[in-house]
């Protein structure tokens, strides 16, 4: 009889541990898009009155920035000194391959890459402001419905923990 109920704790906690695991991935994702909007305005501003290079410019960006964004902008630093692609939309989807990242961000960073070193400064500067809206959209709605998913995130867990206790039982 405590066998069983030993397993019963343990599907339970091993399915809220899940939900709570769900749960910090969407705060991760948050943060990476946080990062990322800080990075896209710092590389607006460099561009716009300093014109850096573009290996120089994202190598400052990824001092700028933590996370999986730094990792992002060094890997595409050393890729395009390094001209192992001819232009910045291969080096960013060899960068992209190589790093974890939800899809969102994998299509905000796409479209990064079409932009940087294919335009003149103005282009460059445009497709930089396109992809820091669509980072602070995605930002939004991930702040907007924070509280609602976490909570379901973790609620579901426990509760699909119990359900599943309750069946073995």
């Amino acid at each position: 009889m405590t066998i069983k109920w030993i397993g019963a704790i343990l599907i339970v906690t091993g399915c809220g541990g899940f939900g709570f695991l769900m749960a910090s991935a969407y705060r991760a994702e948050e943060k990476t898009l946080e990062a990322l909007c800080r990075a896209l305005e710092y590389m607006s501003c460099e561009l716009s009155y300093r014109m850096t290079p573009l290996p120089q410019l994202c190598r400052s960006t990824a001092q700028l920035v933590t996370g999986k964004i730094r990792t992002i902008f060094l890997l595409l630093a050393q890729e395009l000194e390094q001209q192992v692609a001819p232009d910045a939309v291969s080096c960013m989807r060899a960068v992209q391959a190589s790093v974890n990242l939800p899809n969102s961000i994998q299509d905000i960073l796409t479209q990064l890459g079409n932009s940087l070193g294919c335009f003149d400064l103005s282009g460059q500067l445009r497709g930089i402001e396109s992809c820091l809206k669509n980072a602070q959209s995605n930002l939004r709605y991930l702040s907007d419905h924070r509280q609602n998913r976490l909570r379901s995130y973790q609620t579901l867990g426990l509760c699909a923990g119990a359900a599943l206790a309750i069946l073995f039982l």
